[in-house]
């Protein structure tokens, strides 16, 4: 599974300070977020540029280009594709020039109806230069400033008329605009560095930076940062219920991140400690799926009194198993990307922690792996409760016919993984270790229940998005 991108904006008070590089500090904290493309646009007063290329944010940009990118006011974008293809039209921020300046947009998020709104503005004569629902965020925003004539008006327009995920940062001319959606599914904080304003989708980028966490972008807030800070709120963002996604508390955020508030770190020990309360296991050590299952498998060994220890070590430099053309050949994959450590599993009775089962491919994979290096028992035990629904609001994980949860009962699972026992988080108590009200979070994966309308296309939409990469 991906997420659909981060984002990080800066203002600094002190027009002289160049924050090109602060920004690409803070995508590299994000980088987790999406390996795909970069791209960074900065304003100085007179004019607006931007730098984006293909690939990790390290292969983008040099010491030249950040230095060539000269203002105080900026935002950047990592990208993993959702809706649209990999390729540099798609790469992120996307801007405009029109008669009253310029207009670049950062976007974590899916916009679900953005087919059906681009359509109508390409009967209208729009031209698009990418096949993603962030250009359309871009192109709405332009067409409806024309209309008001004010920045803040235009926003509250258009967002009447998207409906899913959205977390963005704007540069509007030398105005910084940071906007979360009424349901706040996406994560988005503010910080501060000294005389910079800074916004990013976690807090590590505020930590990269040495700066400061101030607090979380408030679901339907609209930000406006210049020479002074202005905050507005949507119009309808009192109507409707928050909708917080619980995957980036169980997979998604790097652990050392703050979001809304919660300490990510602080969630995942949780998640291990009520999955030992849910299911205990007769075994002799508790080992994690590196990287993402770490934190889990450290709380379920401190409540259950059972070692932890490594059976997989990952090899961090092997990219995603997407790009292989064969499905044999990407769950063989597994063996490039994670090597047994025989001596800690030979004869042992384990239990193994994973964030999650998606298709289940990759689960059996490894399971494989350990036992051939001799595991004697495997005990799985899964953070997150049974993926029954797609997500259509940023994460691209499979179709509905895709994922096993949704086709098999939890004993034709294990049976299919070939683990001695299965357990998964349960729906509420994934609810008692994140910490927010089950009515604020979006479950929509776990449940079939979606906090959003869809549209009737929906199908048509899930195939364009599951087909991206």
């Amino acid at each position: 599974m991906q997420d659909k991108c981060g984002i990080v904006g800066a203002y600094s008070h002190n027009k002289s300070k160049n924050i090109s590089r602060s920004i690409y500090y803070g995508l590299y904290a994000l980088q987790h977020r999406g390996q795909e493309s970069a791209g960074i646009s900065v304003h100085n007063g007179n004019e607006m540029s931007t730098y984006r290329g293909m690939g990790l944010v390290c292969d983008v940009f040099n010491n030249e280009s950040i230095e060539e990118l000269e203002g105080y006011a900026g935002i950047g974008h990592v990208r993993y594709s959702t809706t649209g293809k990999s390729k540099i039209e798609n790469s992120q921020p996307f801007f405009n020039e029109f008669q009253f300046g310029k207009i670049a947009v950062a976007h974590n998020g899916d916009v679900i109806n953005s087919m059906e709104l681009r359509g109508e503005m390409e009967k209208r004569g729009y031209e698009f230069k990418s096949d993603t629902d962030s250009e359309v965020i871009c192109q709405l925003l332009t067409e409806t400033y024309l209309k008001t004539n004010d920045i803040v008006d235009a926003i509250q327009e258009i967002v009447k008329r998207l409906i899913g995920s959205y977390s963005l940062v704007i540069l509007f001319n030398n105005d910084l605009i940071v906007v979360r959606d009424p349901i706040g599914i996406k994560p988005l904080s503010l910080g501060k560095k000294g005389d910079m304003d800074v916004v990013a989708s976690e807090t590590v980028a505020f930590d990269a930076i040495d700066g400061e966490y101030i607090r979380s972008i408030e679901p339907g807030e609209i930000l406006v940062i210049n020479d002074e800070m202005k905050s507005y709120m949507m119009e309808n963002a009192g109507s409707v219920k928050r909708a917080h996604c619980m995957f980036e508390y169980v997979y998604f955020a790097r652990p050392d991140s703050i979001l809304d508030d919660r300490n990510v770190y602080e969630v995942r020990l949780n998640i291990g400690r009520y999955l030992c309360r849910e299911y205990s296991a007769d075994a002799e050590i508790v080992m994690p799926v590196p990287d993402s299952a770490i934190t889990a498998s450290i709380g379920y060994s401190r409540e259950s009194g059972l070692p932890y220890g490594e059976g997989l070590i990952k090899n961090r430099y092997v990219g995603r198993t997407f790009i292989m053309p064969t499905q044999e050949e990407r769950e063989n994959s597994v063996r490039l990307k994670m090597n047994p450590v025989k001596s800690e599993l030979k004869g042992k009775k384990i239990v193994l922690i994973d964030d999650s089962i998606v298709r289940g491919t990759t689960s059996k994979a490894t399971v494989d792996v350990l036992k051939e290096a001799g595991a004697k028992e495997i005990h799985l035990r899964i953070g997150c409760p049974p993926i029954i629904s797609p997500c259509y609001y940023g994460i691209a994980m499979a179709t509905k016919k895709e994922l096993i949860a949704s086709n098999k009962e939890i004993e034709e699972i294990r049976e299919y993984l070939g683990v001695d026992s299965l357990g998964y988080l349960s729906v509420d108590s994934l609810v008692e270790c994140i910490g927010i009200k089950r009515d604020e979070l979006c479950l929509g994966c776990l449940t079939g229940e979606y906090p959003t309308s869809l549209p009737e296309n929906i199908e048509e939409y899930e195939a364009k998005r599951c087909t991206c990469p």
